[in-house]
């Protein structure tokens, strides 16, 4: 069974991060521009820190594309750190003198953060330093992600599926969105320093921004991702590890600090009755890839029974307030055990809108992977054969 899969490794301050996708079909067009593009939006958003005004994420290809194309071989992405010269006497993977020290390495983390990775990680691997545990659970490692999902998201376009997201909610605003949405979303909500829909709104979340880096604290949100031009039938309802809505959550709660996701109605289907929650379906002649119907509402977000019905797939997703705080919570000094004050690295007071990028970028690679696993297909050619004449038979029945 064609599947995709992708791994990252690297951590947040070491030398670069790497990215290795495999399962693309061979003939996809693939440039070094089509990943800096999605490696760039990663990096907006106002109420984000230095460590974005340091790095400008650029892609470097070590295998699997040649002439612009891929070959069908693994796809490995290097995405270099910037700031690893101002760390590398920190980070060094060989031993250096001052490690048999009493003081050892600078920059050790034992005063850790409530909500972070740093004393459960700590604890379990065994470590004496937090940053062994930090540096690999930052956010940082999700620009890999982001590298990845522009070459599933590239896949996906092919066949005309468009992958965005907006901000709906951060720090206690909620956001009106336009209804119906911009065909393109992405173009519109890029050019916002939020991603947001909604100027009034977004207004209001500067300020709440503002004033919550005055303090020293964080805010967290909201964002909506919207896929558009599926095709029916991804996933499968015939066992619990192919459903298509829990190969989502799984990614999209993969992302550090995503404490939720929601499809459709998501918890508020629970507080209505049936007839205010299911989708009623019609006639549409001449829509084969949603099997010449349509749903007259899209409560479901686009999923029943664990597969894509061909209307929008739409996810919101809920991220939690980052858990570095300039005005430090009380934590313990994991190496004496003593009260003390968490430690406090650099940070941003809310990376909301980043979220929004990595969540697509997590669906599109679900996406793609369900895709392949669908129509299959060695080349590009064969996965549009296999795509085509699956629509085509759709179309017939319905017709």
């Amino acid at each position: 069974m064609a599947r995709i899969t992708f791994h990252t490794a690297g951590e947040s301050h070491g030398p670069a991060l790497v990215a290795l996708v495999e399962g693309v079909p061979a003939g996809l067009p693939l440039l070094a521009a089509d990943v800096d593009v999605e490696l760039a939006r990663r990096q907006q958003g106002y109420g984000r820190g230095r460590r974005m005004q340091i790095e400008q994420d650029r892609v470097e290809f070590l295998g699997g594309v040649r002439a612009g194309e891929t070959i069908g071989a693994p796809i490995a992405m290097l995405i270099r750190n910037r700031d690893w010269r101002n760390w590398e006497a920190i980070m060094d993977p060989a031993p250096r003198p001052e490690d048999d020290t009493p003081e050892g390495r600078k920059r050790q983390v034992t005063r850790v953060r409530p909500g972070h990775a740093d004393l459960t990680g700590l604890l379990k691997f065994d470590r004496e330093d937090a940053r062994d545990i930090l540096e690999r659970a930052s956010a940082r490692e999700t620009t890999a992600r982001v590298a990845a999902g522009a070459v599933a998201r590239r896949l996906l376009a092919e066949f005309g599926v468009r992958v965005g997201s907006h901000l709906v909610h951060l720090g206690g605003v909620d956001a009106h969105a336009p209804s119906p949405l911009p065909a393109d979303i992405n173009t519109a909500a890029d050019t916002s320093p939020l991603r947001c829909l909604d100027p009034d709104a977004e207004q209001r979340m500067v300020e709440r921004i503002d004033a919550a880096k005055r303090e020293g604290n964080t805010l967290g949100g909201i964002c909506e991702v919207v896929v558009d031009g599926l095709p029916v039938g991804l996933g499968a309802h015939v066992a619990w590890d192919r459903k298509l809505d829990g190969r989502l959550a799984a990614a999209i709660c993969s992302i550090p600090a995503v404490k939720g996701v929601e499809m459709g109605l998501g918890f508020e289907a629970a507080r209505r009755a049936g007839a205010d929650v299911h989708d009623e379906i019609e006639p549409a002649p001449g829509s084969p890839r949603t099997g010449n119907v349509r749903r007259r509402t899209n409560r479901a977000g686009g999923l029943e029974g664990g597969m894509t019905t061909g209307e929008p797939l739409v996810l919101r997703v809920a991220m939690k307030p980052i858990s570095t705080l300039m005005r430090p919570l009380d934590t313990v000094d994991a190496r004496t055990g003593a009260k003390a004050e968490a430690a406090a690295e650099r940070s941003d007071v809310t990376a909301v809108p980043a979220m929004g990028v990595i969540a697509e970028a997590m669906a599109a690679l679900v996406l793609a992977d369900a895709f392949v696993e669908k129509f299959g297909g060695d080349s590009l050619g064969e996965l549009r054969r296999n795509h085509d004449g699956y629509l085509a038979r759709i179309a017939a029945r319905l017709g």
